[in-house]
């Protein structure tokens, strides 16, 4: 007899108070709010409106940053990427300005987001949202038939779109060649722009991602791999930019996104462990290449990308004006880039954007975005430690809650890391860490991602039984079997 679990019920209040997440906006922040919502957005935009636009998200997502529409032209493609004018309802030097800097990005937690703007502008006036004229940033990019990018113009305009779609819907439409017309080119394009990735070095990581969902009064953890129209449209974010971070190097200020060059000792330890779980790395064949082949639900193929995550490390942001930074590219990326298209959800986002706006007019950069570029890095490592610490922290509690009635039980599990090797004479204990020897293991059912004691053999299904499952601690540890 099929036995089906009730879903848990979990109170994420104690996560909030712990990373101290605002709980509301300040009353002025919410009254400058409102009055820019009620009112036409500050300055002069173009009409293209004429642009049939959509945007991709998930099904229940109001916060719309980007919309897109794409089309062929003599000798490649051409690819309007419109982006919310969030400046244009956030005054300089006002309550919600500040307000917004406290914050520094959204925070996302299963039962509810601590949002970097209030809804009325985040999730209405300022979102583009279906059959609306909106107040937006288009950037205009030509793309070559191999992919290679070309003249890009940006611009302030008017825009609307057409529809609210989603990425299964999207995907649906790919798979049965039904695409709607603005889109109708995405799989192409997008598989253009990853091949180019591949070839300048870039490296992504198509890792299942546990999430939270909603299940009646509870709460199930379920793993949600990427699916192909996903990538292909953040190739379209990282392409814009890309296009950001040229305009900005070549105007001499500007806000990057950084990320130093894999270290070739991790490559090596990357090609040592394909090798061991008995994946081919061809002589010469680039690390992005080799991980882009792999399948992630294949349980060695998602112990090496477990392993490949070392490459991209030390992501920051990097403010410069007058002489370029020294660390000028994106490891990860391949080439520089910058943050410019959700400026809904990430503070950096606006005064990038009003940089390039300016730079690529042929105009001075405001005052106000000049003067806040060096302060973003900090404010922005700030937010992105308690974003994740957030993420974490809620998937930890979940998989405690999940597994807290099941202590003693055994299950399939794949291993996806081991500890490093110990030193003899250590009485088999992890050298140098005082514990015993182990690694991360993945379960299928709940998807859980936790620790597992023994001698564990990477990339290999075996059976742990669950010995620890402590919501207090947000805490879950399996044994080998």
């Amino acid at each position: 007899m099929l036995i089906r679990r009730v879903p848990p019920r979990i109170d994420f209040d104690d996560l909030r108070r712990e990373l101290d997440l605002p709980t509301g906006f300040p009353p002025a922040a919410l009254r400058e709010a409102a009055e820019a919502a009620a009112r036409p957005p500050a300055g002069e935009r173009a009409d293209r409106t004429d642009i049939p636009f959509v945007t991709v998200d998930p099904p229940d997502a109001r916060d719309l940053d980007q919309a897109l529409s794409l089309a062929r032209r003599p000798g490649g493609y051409r690819v309007h990427y419109a982006i919310a004018d969030v400046a244009a309802y956030v005054r300089p030097g006002g309550p919600l300005e500040e307000e917004t800097w406290r914050r520094g990005q959204t925070v996302y937690l299963p039962d509810g987001k601590v949002p970097l703007h209030p809804e009325a502008l985040s999730e209405d006036a300022a979102s583009l949202l279906p059959d609306a004229d909106r107040a937006a940033v288009l950037w205009t990019i030509d793309v070559a038939e191999d992919g290679a990018p070309g003249a890009v113009r940006v611009e302030r305009a008017r825009v609307r779109s057409r529809a609210k779609l989603d990425y299964a819907g999207v995907q649906r439409d790919a798979d049965g060649g039904t695409l709607p017309e603005p889109i109708a080119l995405l799989p192409e394009i997008g598989r253009l722009l990853l091949a180019r990735a591949v070839d300048r070095g870039a490296i992504s990581l198509p890792l299942p991602e546990q999430e939270l969902e909603s299940d009646g009064d509870g709460w199930r953890l379920v793993l949600r791999g990427p699916v192909p129209v996903e990538e292909y449209n953040a190739q379209i974010s990282l392409l814009t930019g890309m296009a950001a971070a040229g305009i900005m190097l070549a105007g001499g200020v500007g806000l990057l996104r950084t990320m130093p060059p894999p270290r070739p000792d991790a490559l090596n330890r990357l090609r040592t462990a394909a090798g061991g779980l008995g994946i081919d790395w061809p002589a010469g064949a680039p690390a992005g290449g080799v991980i882009a082949a792999l399948d992630p639900t294949e349980p060695r193929a998602a112990a090496l990308l477990d392993h490949a995550a070392e490459l991209l490390r030390g992501a920051g942001y990097t403010a410069f004006d007058g002489q370029p930074p020294e660390q000028t590219g994106h490891g990860g990326v391949g080439s520089p880039y910058a943050h410019v298209t959700a400026p809904l959800r990430r503070l950096a986002d606006r005064y990038a954007t009003e940089a390039c706006l300016a730079l690529a007019g042929g105009r001075d950069v405001p005052d106000w975005a000049r003067a806040a570029l060096p302060r973003l890095p900090k404010v922005m490592a700030d937010t992105d430690r308690v974003a994740s610490a957030a993420q974490r922290g809620a998937v930890d509690l979940a998989e405690a809650v999940v597994l807290a009635g099941r202590v003693g039980e055994r299950f399939r599990v794949t291993v996806i890391d081991v500890d490093e090797p110990r030193r003899p004479g250590n009485g088999g204990r992890d050298a140098g860490k005082g514990r015993p020897p182990g690694g991360t293991v993945v379960l299928d059912e709940p998807a859980v991602r936790a620790r597992c004691e023994g001698v564990l053999p990477l990339g290999e299904r075996v059976e742990a039984r669950l010995v620890t499952a402590d919501p207090g601690r947000r805490q879950v540890l399996f044994a080998l079997a």
